[in-house]
């Protein structure tokens, strides 16, 4: 199992960014897909979870109505769409899976290589 995550970069506040966690070895369609973050200096959170297809997401209270997670099975790839982007958003942001279909777990063992993001104020 392989995840590969991508899409970050540089952006200001208030603009937008589409990650992807595109992955390899495993059908995402059967599997939860979770976001996590982790800014210089402090520890990893969580951002959102999607469930397998059909899908629900849950999203940490501080990105709730600004980023939806979706996912795109036949392309085997589950996406993070971040707007109205804030500096605190700044951070190396991974996906991971523990290859179950609901989002209730405290540990995933496939985690991908993370992706920077960084927003400016």
């Amino acid at each position: 199992v392989q995840l590969q995550a991508s899409g970050g970069g540089l952006v200001q506040a208030g603009g937008s960014l589409r990650l992807s966690c595109a992955a390899s070895g495993v059908n995402l369609k059967y599997h939860a897909i979770a976001w996590f973050r982790q800014a210089p200096g402090k520890e990893r959170e969580a951002v959102s979870c999607i469930t397998r297809s059909p899908s629900s997401a849950n999203y940490a209270d501080s990105v709730e109505g600004r980023f939806t997670a979706s996912r795109d099975d036949a392309k085997n790839t589950v996406y993070l769409q971040m707007n109205s982007l804030k500096p605190e958003d700044t951070g190396v942001y991974y996906c991971a899976t523990d290859l179950v279909p609901l989002c209730n777990q405290l540990y995933y063992s496939h985690w991908g290589q993370g992706t920077q993001v960084t927003v400016s104020s």
